[in-house]
């Protein structure tokens, strides 16, 4: 397999991503490569890709979560795992809703005027023909899910799995509906969950109101409260039972200002005694914790909004289809007017807002859905504290423990019309209910045809919370299903731990008997160079297609990949698209420079298997053992969802290893006709070392590393995607050929370090004379002897030489003792040089003499803080040495 000998096109010199990343992604696809069969016998490796509403278009986000999850699903897939990737779209409730409404209101149309079935047909409509594009995007990055298996959460499939899940959710008692102050979106006219509220910090304001007591014409109860208008809506006032200061007051009633109605004070041990007065006032209908004292005092539920938050008829006349913000004004000037207002104060105070749309949400009691959380939460909780679920980072686990100890009812009821409708019937005729798996012809009970739906549709999460079964066709038995389930590893943004995470885990507990995956990786978030969150609103973000357009969906996914530190967020520069993708760009220039270089050495010759190791060259196995540790140092990465380090790890050893020292010291014998035998020895290494490390590569570059891979001669797979992984080689692992060669580097790199000090042309030849060696180093320099001398330019190598300050010259010390010494006569103006040191020197020893003034200065040492006095220390100790490598240098250059 390809072992033939014709000569493949040559590399253009140019590397050029567009030229070639397109066309490997359609033959990928044409050939099958990212399909998972059900009926393969070799272990499974399955993740389902978060689903992507289908309303968006991708960004970074999406873009870091998808490479993350491609780059494990291709090394898993190296590895000999059947590996499946399921991908898919979400219907996504509220925000498909509303970018059909928005249209429509471009139109001077709302939905009402369209009605239910023809708005529903409208939003389908637009969804089949926009609804695929972030799939598409996502291709361009690379992605190999198998397309085969996409679903969308509105497919029959998933449909029949909601119906089953309500259906027997209710029947076990763990559906209800009832009356519960729910979390109410004025813009979306819809409940949220508590999961869907961001809350948000706010400058407002704490009114001190004051409620006449009744029968007392000058007393009254002072409350505070941040939100004036609700207590057109109050059916009490509470104390703390164990405060003092009014338990005189417990039993009596106030008057109600404004609303002009009695109303009791009771006590609840809810009451903090140090807000405010102590004294609070009671709103069941529009505050949780109201809504619970009033369930214990048996309180009235008055509910003062509309759904759209303007007054209802319950309040006064004079308040009555007011907004809600507007009424907060008109009541505190109602007050204000009746002397009823005590003070304002300023006051930071927690706001939610719908996760959608952004307006403040209100809480207010409805009738709703619900599910009783607490029965399928343990479970859960259970699974992680055995161990069957992990999350990285680690500290995850605490958050998800913590939310499961304290999980609340979930209300899964929305007031929308697109969504899954929550399959209840009603009778017309009986008032007998319903809750079904299919649609009834007509009333069980009483036989009449007069049956209507509930209007309400189901949250989004309830079909998405079934995402790691329902993919695979469940409730039916289907081979999928029994092939690719339990999965293995979930990749997601920390903030859907609850929305998603937990409940999929619930759900498979309760539906599948085990866990839908076993890690959970729970990445950071990409952000701007001024460290804000990327978004649409702030105008920040970075389409990742331009960046492919750019650079290539290598250099994008590298990029990802090598800043995505664990529970750490990444930083792009919005403004410059060069400084944030350089390192993922000149990288594939490397890469695709070190294969000009070495593939016509390789391509069309019989290079042969690897050689004995008595006839390898010192660089050969220190590269042969570099590339084994390097092979164990990312895996053992990947396994560990450290990719930055896997990443950092393939980078470090392509380009500092292979290209900057094998591939120079290699080179000769790569071009030497003469010596056939060690030609065919250098292939051979090289060969081996350029496979691993386009095998290494490719699960994060996978276009350029197929490109060139493809390539070589001795391929064992038609794609590099479905060759094997590489497994470290214990026995090519040589301590002894890598210390050598880090001495070797050692020197060589302080005559590097010389040349760029002195400016000497990188072509121009040196001579370099290396006084008191060790044994070791010696043997490495002639065990490598004449390509050390071309790497490094070197004209004349010799020991010992003459005397220090004999010539004049630049000396580096080694690690060992030894020193590497340049003459410079011939190469530099020395002269020259002497007075550009003497005068540098000048200079610093004046900088040095002011900074130990500083610091001899009483003054300035007790009375300075105690940083600046420990900056000014360290400055000084810089000067310091920055004098004494000056000054050895000058001396350097002295003959003696």
């Amino acid at each position: 397999m390809g072992n033939g000998k014709a000569k493949a096109k040559e590399l253009a010199s140019r590397f050029d991503p567009r030229s070639f990343e397109a066309a490997t992604y359609k033959r990928w696809t044409e050939r099958g490569y990212f399909s998972a069969d059900p009926h393969s016998d070799r272990e499974t490796y399955v993740i389902v890709m978060p689903p992507p509403n289908v309303t968006a278009e991708l960004h970074m986000g999406h873009g870091l979560n998808n490479t993350i999850q491609d780059v494990l699903i291709r090394w898993r897939r190296m590895q000999g795992r059947e590996a499946l990737w399921v991908p898919g779209t979400d219907h996504a409730g509220i925000a498909t809703q509303n970018v059909v409404e928005r249209q429509l209101a471009a139109e001077g149309k709302t939905r009402w005027d369209l009605g239910r079935v023809a708005f529903v047909e409208r939003v389908w409509k637009w969804v089949n023909e926009t609804g695929g594009t972030i799939l598409e995007q996502l291709k361009a990055i690379g992605s190999s899910a198998d397309w085969s298996r996409t679903c969308f959460t509105l497919d029959p499939g998933p449909s029949k799995a909601v119906r089953e899940v309500f259906v027997s959710l209710y029947e076990k008692g763990l559906i209800y509906r009832g009356n519960y102050i729910v979390n109410w979106c004025p813009r979306c006219a819809t409940a949220l969950a508590n999961e869907e509220v961001e809350h948000k910090e706010t400058e407002g304001a704490l009114y001190y109101q004051r409620y006449p007591i009744v029968g007392e014409e000058t007393a009254f109860v002072v409350v505070a409260t941040t939100r004036p208008e609700t207590m057109l809506g109050d059916t009490a006032v509470a104390v703390h039972p164990q405060d003092h200061r009014h338990q005189g007051l417990v039993g009596r009633n106030v008057l109600l200002p404004l609303a002009e109605r009695e109303i009791p004070v009771i006590a609840d041990e809810f009451v903090d005694p140090e807000f405010g007065t102590g004294i609070v006032k009671v709103t069941p209908a529009h505050d949780p914790n109201d809504f619970e004292i009033g369930q214990r005092h048996g309180l009235q539920q008055v509910d003062i909004f509309n759904s759209d938050a303007t007054l209802s008829d319950a309040v006064p006349k004079q308040f009555r289809g007011m907004d809600r913000f507007a009424a907060r004004e008109a009541v505190v000037e109602a007050l204000k007017q009746r002397g009823l207002l005590e003070k304002v104060e300023r006051h930071l105070h927690s706001v939610g807002h719908c996760y959608r749309c952004g307006a403040a949400v209100e809480p207010r009691v409805s009738e709703q859905w619900f599910v009783h959380m607490k029965p399928l939460a343990e479970p859960a909780l259970e699974a992680y504290r055995k161990g069957e679920v992990r999350f990285i980072p680690e500290h995850w686990g605490g958050v998800y423990e913590h939310w499961l100890e304290n999980v609340r009812d979930w209300c899964i009821s929305r007031q929308l019309w697109w969504g899954h409708r929550i399959p209840v019937w009603y009778c017309r005729s009986c008032s007998a209910m319903h809750v079904l798996r299919e649609d009834p012809e007509g009333c069980s009970e009483c036989g009449s045809e007069d049956i209507e739906q509930d209007p309400d549709v189901l949250d989004t999460w309830f079909s998405s919370w079934l995402w790691p079964f329902n993919t695979l066709g469940w409730p039916d038995e289907t081979e999928g299903l029994k092939a690719f389930y339990p999965g293995h590893t979930l990749t997601t943004a920390p903030e859907i731990l609850f929305f998603w995470v937990a409940r999929m885990i619930m759900a498979g507990l309760e539906f599948m008997g085990g866990v839908p995956f076993n890690d959970v990786y729970l990445h950071g978030t990409v952000r701007d160079h001024l460290g804000r969150r990327m978004s649409k609103s702030l105008g920040n973000g970075i389409d990742p297609l331009e960046v492919v357009r750019i650079f290539g969906a290598d250099a994008l996914r590298f990029t990802l990949m090598n800043g995505v530190g664990i529970g750490a967020d990444l930083q792009l520069n919005c403004e410059d698209l060069e400084e944030s993708f350089h390192v993922g760009r000149n990288f594939g220039n490397k890469i695709w420079n070190a294969a000009r270089l070495a593939l016509p050495h390789l391509e069309g010759a019989e290079v042969s298997e690897l050689p004995p190791r008595e006839k390898l060259e010192l660089s050969d196995r220190w590269i042969l053992s570099r590339a084994s540790r390097a092979t164990r140092e990312v895996t053992d990465s990947l396994e560990r969802f450290r990719l930055h380090e896997a990443a950092a790890g393939v980078y470090r050893f392509f380009w500092s290893e292979l290209c900057d020292w094998y591939l120079e010291l290699v080179k000769p014998r790569l071009y030497d006709e003469a010596n056939r035998e060690a030609r065919d020895v250098a292939r051979a290494v090289l060969h081996d070392v350029l496979d691993i490390s386009l095998r290494l590569l490719h699960p994060l570059m996978p276009f350029i590393s197929e490109e060139l891979w493809l390539r070589l001669p001795r391929r064992d797979a038609v794609s590099l995607m479905l060759a094997a992984w590489p497994e470290p080689a214990p026995d090519r692992e040589d301590p002894e050929a890598e210390a050598q060669m880090a001495i070797l580097q050692e020197m060589l790199s302080a005559v590097r370090n010389i040349r760029s000090e002195y400016g000497l042309a990188h072509g121009q030849e040196i001579e370099v004379q290396v006084r008191s060696a060790d044994v070791a180093l010696r043997r490495a320099i002639e065990a490598e002897g004449e390509p050390a001398r071309k790497l490094g330019r070197i004209a004349r190598l010799s020991f010992d030489g003459e005397a220090r300050g004999a010539r004049a010259g630049a000396t580096a010390v080694l690690t060992s003792g030894a020193e590497v010494f340049v003459p410079l006569e011939g190469l530099i103006d020395v002269e020259r040089e002497c007075e550009r040191l003497d005068k540098q020197i000048k200079q610093l020893d004046a900088l040095v003499e002011r900074a130990e003034r500083r610091l001899a200065s009483e003054d300035f040492v007790r009375k300075a803080p105690e940083h600046v006095v420990e900056q000014a220390r360290t400055k000084l100790q810089g000067l310091r040495e920055q004098l004494d490598t000056l000054s050895e240098k000058r001396r350097a250059l002295e003959v003696d």
